[in-house]
């Protein structure tokens, strides 16, 4: 369906609200708009008149994006892995789910996330098919719209794919009621498409934490796609080497781009700094604007501090957590309180700090990354300005470490990749060599060394289930007692100082559900399959 036309002029996120009036798609039940008119659907392209229209298209997909982004539902199956899990509270049975694997077809995320992927899809259908016949005079500027909206609508799918599997590739905007479901490769092949397109036309640079995708973020979500590819279930092997040559063609013109590696962990989880030269991708949300990040802030407090029990480490996760900078810029191990018991902001006058061996409500460490560091004050808000790092730097140099090991072309650039890493997580110059961080071939395979890396820098950041569907390692995650917490170590120390465990009063949610292969991926919603019944399989 086109795009109304609505009085020229520039666009900024604090508009987006009203300029996505302009927009006119259907909000019925289904992901495919069935129930809009079918005359306008079957309407021929209609080419933008001015670069304004075509930047107020961009915009609305955008909006739609950050709507599907804002709250969990595209992050749902994070829950799954074995570094992040749900409190007791009944109320986010939704997400319990999924942190015991057995979600149920029902699932309201599953419905949601879905639906909002769709509708941003098609949105991103229109845009191409009335750009096809546009020729604005000003041809950078257009084809470095167009290349947003080809890399949008990959991501899109991929975040598809990751969760789902097989689903059905929408290209265009007529209704297909015969649509099935496209195979797993078939969908990579769909998405490494719109990313070359999308490298091919976007600019080289962006603005800080590339809140607009540039070349080089085409080209490092490629090297993520390339990783997944050649894991399950495609297991194309020659992947890797494509992951490992993308991962470095970013890493070639960082400067170019950009990118590079902020000197203190700690500073990507603020709100000042939420937008850096770490962010490969990054949404850059706006409360005061209606677009509130609804992921973070209280939404990672137990219940004893008035939180929303929903975000929360793995006990076992956070104990075998390699202890100095890194740990500390992830976890809160303790809450700052007044002398009435109550969170607090100042930090540096609080009465009390509680451990997190003493809650009651949810006995788990708290993440930093999702809480934010108490100073900020958004500990009491389920909306934030909070960015979301879509893709991190530091990711880009892991999944060529690891990409170089698995396709045998190990190299000195590959272990400095991984050493880079490790070096700021020792709160260390990330360029300067150091014997006593550095990893080389000595030290054993570089691929299982930088997927480890992986585990631990990317720890509570929704990403780790992908990495161990990609590698078939859910079962070695999960299953027996490898999910199961030890005795913790508290604050208690005997006269030799040592540290005394102290028994955790609380047991780690439990799996109930399969871990084989076979379960990996979410179902299709039942509400898409009785209108569409091909998907059905």
């Amino acid at each position: 369906m086109p795009t109304k036309r609505c009085k020229s002029f520039r666009v900024d996120l604090a508009l987006v609200m009203t300029t996505i009036l302009c927009l006119t798609f259907s909000s019925c039940d289904t992901a495919f708009d069935l129930d809009e008119d079918p005359g306008r659907s079957q309407l021929a392209s209609l080419p933008y008149e001015h670069l304004a229209d075509l930047e107020q298209a961009v915009t609305g997909v955008y909006f739609q994006l950050f709507r599907a982004f804002r709250m969990n539902n595209a992050f749902a199956n994070a829950w799954s892995a074995d570094d992040i899990t749900n409190g007791g509270c009944g109320c986010k049975i939704t997400i319990r789910e999924y942190d015991q694997r057995a979600v149920t077809l029902g699932n309201p995320a599953i419905r949601n996330n879905w639906r909002s992927m769709y509708r941003a899809i098609r949105m991103t259908n229109n845009i191409l098919r009335n750009v096809a016949e546009t020729a604005l005079p000003d041809q950078v500027a257009q084809d470095e719209l167009v290349g947003e909206v080809y890399f949008i609508r990959g991501l899109l799918y991929h975040y598809l794919t990751r969760n789902h599997g097989s689903i059905p590739l929408v290209l265009d905007l007529e209704i297909d009621f015969e649509i099935g479901l496209a195979t797993q490769l078939e969908v990579y092949q769909q998405i490494e498409s719109d990313w070359l397109q999308a490298e091919a036309l976007l600019p080289a640079s962006s603005n800080l934490g590339a809140t607009k995708p540039n070349s080089g973020t085409a080209n490092a979500f490629l090297a993520r796609l390339y990783l997944d590819w050649a894991g399950f279930p495609v297991k194309d092997d020659s992947k890797y080497n494509l992951a490992a040559a993308s991962a470095k063609k970013v890493m070639d013109k960082a400067d170019q781009h950009g990118f590079a590696l902020v000197d203190d962990m700690a500073s990507l989880y603020t709100l000042a700094g939420s937008r850096n030269t770490e962010g490969v991708f990054t949404l850059a949300f706006c409360e005061p604007c209606g677009l509130g990040n609804r992921k973070y802030g209280k939404l990672g407090l137990p219940g004893d501090f008035g939180g929303w029990q929903e975000s929360f480490a793995e006990v076992r996760f956070f104990e075998d957590f390699p202890e100095g900078p890194r740990k500390e810029a992830t976890f809160h191990t303790e809450i700052p309180v007044d002398a009435n018991g109550k969170i607090t902001a100042d930090v540096a006058n609080a009465a009390d700090y509680v451990p997190w061996t003493s809650f009651w409500v949810d006995q788990n460490p708290v993440f930093r990354k999702i809480v934010g560091p108490f100073e900020d004050g958004i500990f009491g808000k389920y909306q934030t300005s909070r960015g979301d790092y879509l893709m991190r730097y530091a990711e880009v140099l892991l999944i060529y470490a690891e990409a170089a090991g698995r396709s045998g072309a190990v190299s000195a650039e590959a272990w400095e990749a991984l050493n880079r890493v490790r070096r700021r997580a020792e709160g260390l110059p990330v360029d300067t060599p150091d014997p006593s961080v550095d990893l080389s071939d000595q030290d054993g395979n570089i691929a299982e060394l930088a997927f480890t890396e992986k585990k631990w820098e990317l720890a509570g950041e929704f990403l780790r289930w992908y990495d161990l569907i990609r590698l078939e390692r859910v079962e070695e995650a999960l299953g027996g007692t490898a999910r199961d917490p030890r005795s913790s170590i508290g604050s208690r120390f005997d006269p030799d100082g040592n540290a005394i465990p102290i028994p955790l009063t609380k047991p780690a949610v439990p799996i109930i559900g399969p871990l084989g292969t076979d379960s990996y991926f979410l179902p299709i919603p039942p509400s898409e399959i009785a209108l569409l019944p091909n998907l059905g399989g």
